[in-house]
């Protein structure tokens, strides 16, 4: 199939609508009358937040932003905040969505929640971003805490940020609560292995799906688009388990050695440079011509809308394993599927983030905290039945993965939903 310029430019690619797209189409399948469809296509809640900051330079600068809770019929809701200059509210609405269905595709207690703020760190200092940082979560206090709506890190956030948050809390409420944030630093009650999670769950719905097409992690050639917390990680964790990283990419560029990156010389590179260009080991590339490269996994691990009708028929992977969330449109799943590129959708592939933020609540609530192998062997003992869960889902309804997962998912929140009913 060979798209027209004129679809290519018509293609939509607002995050929220691609997300009422896709749940419509698990909808459809389980039959869910028109009062469930616009309960669960529409967010619970948005919250749209102005943010006075000082800067460094005495001027005040006022950033806005936002935070969703599409569902909390399964438990709180649940998911990170960015920062990003793109961040929209749809964008917003879009992940909130997608983290309710991840919640229940691998069977946690939570619903979904997502925040942003539309702002550049890379051009603020370690002050701006703390004064910023602190007084956006004072103004989400209403709506978040242990029960009601627990944050964590995601693009351009990290565990310094989410102990700025908690200890926001924490003094507005007059005594520490470490279960309001995940993702934090392990010395105020975060969690071994919360780092690799979504790396560490990446692979382990990889393998499964190789081992179901019989190809061996052995020399498999991996692609990643992304290297920040994400995609370096995974560039490690594949490599370990004897699979060659021939291209990654950056913000700055991407980097390709067709015989395979030093992952290790690479992280020490990176480490020094803040990039992944420039590495003496590869050569440099076009970040676009790294999706295109012929491979057997390619793994985005960046932002939304980057395999899109423009670029679809020219991806040569095997399998396409999600580490963002988003990063394949609709349009283009559809050409991916009928061109024999197995897909790990989003929901599913990216998970163990979540996944182990859950343990990390847990473990905070309790205040009893689990050594690392316990902690990856129950990350891995939940990603395997969920790739499992997906995929008989799929087989059952003869759908590609996504449509699996997604029927999976609305199923399980549409019964919650059902089971509690409407208050009043």
């Amino acid at each position: 199939m060979t798209t027209t310029l004129e679809q290519q430019q018509s293609e939509v690619l607002n995050p929220f609508e691609i997300a009422v797209r896709q749940f419509n189409i698990a909808a459809d399948h389980l039959g869910l009358d028109a009062g469930t469809r616009k309960v669960l296509a529409n967010p619970r809640r948005s919250l749209i937040v102005s943010i006075p900051v000082r800067m460094d330079d005495g001027r005040t600068e006022v950033f806005e932003g936002y935070r969703v809770q599409h569902n909390i019929a399964r438990g709180p809701a649940k998911g990170g905040i960015r920062y990003h200059p793109g961040v929209t509210l749809d964008e917003v609405k879009a992940l909130a969505s997608w983290m309710t269905w991840k919640c229940a595709v691998v069977n946690i207690p939570f619903g979904g929640g997502k925040g942003g703020v539309i702002c550049d760190p890379s051009k603020m200092s370690a002050g701006e971003l703390e004064r910023m940082s602190r007084r956006y979560f004072s103004e989400l206090i209403q709506m978040v805490g242990p029960e009601k709506d627990i944050p964590a890190p995601d693009v351009n956030t990290n565990p310094q940020v989410m102990a700025w948050f908690m200890d926001t809390y924490s003094m507005t409420i007059g005594h520490t609560a470490l279960g309001v944030v995940t993702g934090k630093p392990l010395s105020v009650g975060g969690s071994l292995g919360r780092v690799e999670a979504t790396a560490r769950g990446v692979l382990f719905t990889t393998l499964e799906a190789m081992k179901r097409t019989n190809m061996p992690i052995a020399g498999a050639t991996i692609a990643i688009q992304g290297f920040g917390n994400v995609g370096s990680n995974a560039a490690k964790l594949f490599h370990e388990a004897g699979a060659k990283v021939i291209a990654v990419s950056d913000v700055h560029g991407a980097i390709a050695n067709k015989n395979g990156i030093d992952v290790p010389k690479l992280l020490e590179y990176v480490g020094r440079e803040r990039r992944v260009t420039g590495f003496s080991g590869a050569e440099a590339m076009s970040s676009d011509a790294l999706l295109e490269l012929e491979c057997d996994v390619l793994i985005p691990a960046a932002l939304e809308n980057q395999i899109t009708l423009r670029n679809v028929e020219r991806i040569r992977a095997k399998i396409v394993a999600e580490a963002a969330n988003g990063p394949t449109t609709p349009d283009a799943d559809v050409i991916l599927r009928d061109r024999g590129i197995l897909v790990i959708p989003d929901v599913l592939c990216n998970a163990g983030g979540v996944t182990v933020s859950y343990f990390e609540w847990v473990q905070g609530l309790y205040s009893f905290f689990w050594d690392e192998s316990m902690i990856n062997q129950q990350l891995e003992k939940i990603m395997v039945k969920a790739y499992h869960d997906v995929h008989d889902s799929a087989q059952k309804y003869k759908v590609d993965l996504r449509t699996g997962a997604q029927i999976l998912a609305v199923g399980r929140v549409a019964e919650a939903s059902a089971i509690r009913g409407l208050f009043p």
